[in-house]
C-alpha cells in the first residue's frame, strides 16, 4: 500500500477563490440520491448501511453547508435516479454521474470534485526502456473491448498493439501470466486489484495518469435539477472549504487509500 505522503489527492478548486454561499433558509431539505451497487463511492456495508465516498462527501458537505438535520441520502437502482430527480423527489444526484453534453443537457452540476484517470499497469518484472507510454510501443496491451479506454488507447497510443478482453478478471489474469505485456483500463479499478490478494503483489501502475474529455467526460460531479442551481453553488462553495481545511484529503485517502494518479 502506498503510504499517505506519496499520494497525489487531487484539487480542482482554485483556493484563491471565495465562492459566495447562497442562503438556504428556504431550503426545507437536501435529499441526495446515490445507489447501492458502486463502490467505493456508494454501497451497503456489513451491517447493510449505505456507505462510501458519495456518502461521507455528501455529509461533509451539509456539515459544512450547517445543513446536516435537513439532509438526507437515499439509494436508489441507477435506472431510477435520473426520472427520481427531474420529478422533484430530489434535490441532488451524487451517483458517480460524469458531466458529458448529455448529461448537461438535463442537468445543472457542481464543478467535478474527481476526475478517473486511465492507467497502464505493468508486472513488476516488466523491463521497459524508459518510463513513458512510448517505451510500450510494439507492446501487447490488453484493454476491455468495447470501451471507451479501449476507443483511447487506439486514438492516443496507435504504436501500442491492443489485445481485447471481454472480462477484466481475464485481462489481469493474462497480465500476470505475461500474455500481455501490459494493461490498460480504469484507474479506479486497478487501482483496486493492484493492492488485492487476487492480484499477488505482481504488478505496478505505469505511467499516467491520462485524462481525456472526449473520451472519459470531464470528471464526477453532484447533479441537481436546472431550477436548483444555487444549490449547486452552495455545494461548490462547501467543496471548496473541505478542499482548503482537509477533510477532502481525508475522505479521499480513507476511501482510495492506494490514490489513483
Amino acid at each position: 500500500m502506498a503510504s499517505a505522503a506519496d499520494i497525489l489527492v487531487p484539487n480542482y478548486m482554485d483556493p484563491r477563490e471565495r465562492i459566495q454561499v447562497p442562503d438556504l433558509q428556504s431550503v426545507n431539505r437536501i435529499r441526495f440520491l446515490t445507489t447501492v451497487d458502486f463502490p467505493p463511492f456508494s454501497f451497503l456495508d456489513q451491517t447493510s448501511r449505505l456507505a462510501g465516498f458519495h456518502v461521507d462527501l455528501a455529509r461533509a458537505i451539509c456539515a459544512e453547508l450547517d445543513v446536516l438535520p435537513r439532509c438526507q441520502i437515499q439509494a436508489l437502482p441507477w435506472d431510477e435516479l435520473d426520472a427520481a430527480l427531474m420529478a422533484g423527489q430530489a434535490e441532488a444526484m451524487i451517483s458517480g454521474l460524469a458531466i458529458t453534453p448529455d448529461s448537461r443537457a438535463n442537468h445543472s452540476f457542481t464543478r467535478p470534485y474527481l476526475a478517473l484517470p486511465a492507467r497502464f499497469a505493468v508486472r513488476t518484472d516488466t523491463s521497459v526502456s524508459g518510463s513513458g507510454a512510448a517505451s510500450l510501443e510494439g507492446r501487447r496491451v490488453g484493454v476491455i473491448g468495447g470501451t471507451a479506454h479501449e476507443a483511447m488507447l487506439r486514438d492516443w497510443f496507435d504504436g501500442i498493439r491492443p489485445v481485447t478482453f471481454s472480462r477484466p478478471e481475464w485481462m489481469f489474469d493474462a497480465l500476470k501470466a505475461g500474455k500481455v505485456d501490459a494493461v490498460f483500463g480504469d484507474g479506479l479499478q486497478l487501482s483496486f486489484w493492484l493492492s488485492s490478494e487476487r492480484a499477488e503483489a505482481c504488478c505496478r501502475f505505469f505511467d499516467g495518469p491520462y485524462f481525456s474529455q472526449a473520451h472519459l467526460g470531464e470528471g464526477l460531479a453532484i447533479a441537481v435539477h436546472p431550477r436548483n442551481e444555487a444549490l449547486a453553488t452552495a455545494f461548490d462553495h462547501a467543496i471548496a472549504a473541505l478542499t482548503r481545511n482537509g477533510r477532502f484529503t481525508e475522505l479521499y485517502l480513507r476511501w482510495f487509500p492506494n490514490g489513483l494518479y
